[in-house]
């Protein structure tokens, strides 16, 4: 990433003195971040590779692919932190509010503010044709290109589709019915998260190793649940996080207003008042650490907290099994139980 980086500094020379900018707060985005993407791509290229061949290595493409698909969440995360309206990312300002700040330091015409959210959508455009332009790189002249190239539109088909449905849900909520929110929660969650976070990227990482049908069948079998978990966790987080390790507010996600599982199993167990209440409160940007702290205490109180807990321990369980037998490399099935792990056992 770092040499693409360069490569893209030393080409984009001819924009003139504003360029770097632009440039250069894309590749601030790149900075940081568990490398979840690329850990997991990597390890299915590993587990199909080295079972044929113990000595199999690394290649460019397999770095390359990799790199395309940590960019492209970097993409991802800028847009997401305008749809959310996000003041942070990773524990510095977000990528629209950096852009805004660099607007008043020059003393630039117009409004800062708009200024900041104009130019971070094309900061999250440029980044996916950075994504692509790896992914090209990548596949050039690659066996398995075809295969690899289908799954990559695929991977964003669909968490762009799960976005949406994603901001749908907090404007329809009220329309739809109470007992289907859980379960249009986790649609979201399959197509934002445990697809596109980790199934998806494992399949990337084996199609490239040419890994056939049960190969492929078995790490989507272990990725797809490790994926509903590692989202959950997420959830968890959002609400009870702690701002020193997650880099964003406590309750950050209730200020916001996301409808997740965690809310929505909430929801279930309250009577009509304390729905309203909850409703009410949910997406006030305002919130102060008091009402927080009572929203944390409601979700505790109505049992959905032990709920997605016991969700997540069961998706593992469903996960590991899935490992069973599969004609994968062992080492690398050791390791993808601890990349397992680490996704669903944090604090950040």
């Amino acid at each position: 990433m770092d040499r693409f980086a360069a490569d893209v500094r030393a080409e984009s020379a001819e924009y003139g003195p504003d360029a770097p900018l632009f440039i250069e707060s894309a590749v601030q985005t790149l900075q940081g971040g568990k490398r979840l993407r690329a850990r997991f791509c990597h390890a299915g290229w590993s587990a199909v590779a080295r079972f044929a061949d113990r000595d199999a290595t690394e290649t460019d493409a397999l770095w390359d692919l990799c790199a395309a698909l940590e960019i492209f969440q970097s993409a991802a995360l800028v847009h997401d932190d305008l749809i959310d309206n996000s003041d942070t990312r990773r524990g510095r300002p977000a990528a629209h509010r950096a852009l805004q700040a660099q607007h008043v330091e020059r003393v630039w015409n117009g409004d800062a503010e708009g200024f900041g959210r104009s130019a971070a959508i094309l900061l999250g455009d440029l980044l996916i044709s950075w994504s692509d332009d790896l992914l090209e790189r990548a596949l050039a002249g690659h066996p398995n290109s075809a295969d690899v190239r289908s799954a990559y539109a695929r991977m964003r088909r669909d968490v762009t589709t799960g976005q949406f449905l994603d901001i749908a849900e907090e404007s329809a909520w009220r329309v739809n019915p109470d007992d289907e929110h859980a379960e249009r929660a986790l649609r979201v969650v399959s197509l934002k998260s445990a697809r596109y976070s980790i199934e998806q990227p494992l399949a990337l990482g084996a199609a490239l190793a040419g890994g056939d049908a049960a190969q492929q069948d078995a790490l989507r079998a272990f990725g797809h649940p490790i994926g509903m978990a590692f989202q959950l966790r997420d959830d968890v987080l959002g609400v009870f996080g702690d701002e020193s390790v997650t880099g964003k507010p406590t309750g950050d996600d209730l200020r916001e207003g996301k409808r997740t599982v965690l809310i929505a199993l909430t929801r279930e167990n309250l009577d009509s008042s304390a729905r309203r209440v909850l409703d009410d409160l949910l997406g006030d940007p305002e919130l102060t650490a008091a009402q927080v702290a009572a929203l944390q205490a409601k979700i505790i109180d109505s049992g959905a907290l032990e709920r997605v807990e016991t969700m997540i321990r069961d998706y593992s369980v469903q996960a590991d099994r899935a490992l069973t037998a599969a004609r994968l490399d062992n080492a690398s099935v050791s390791n993808l139980r601890e990349l397992a792990r680490a996704a669903t056992v944090r604090t950040a």
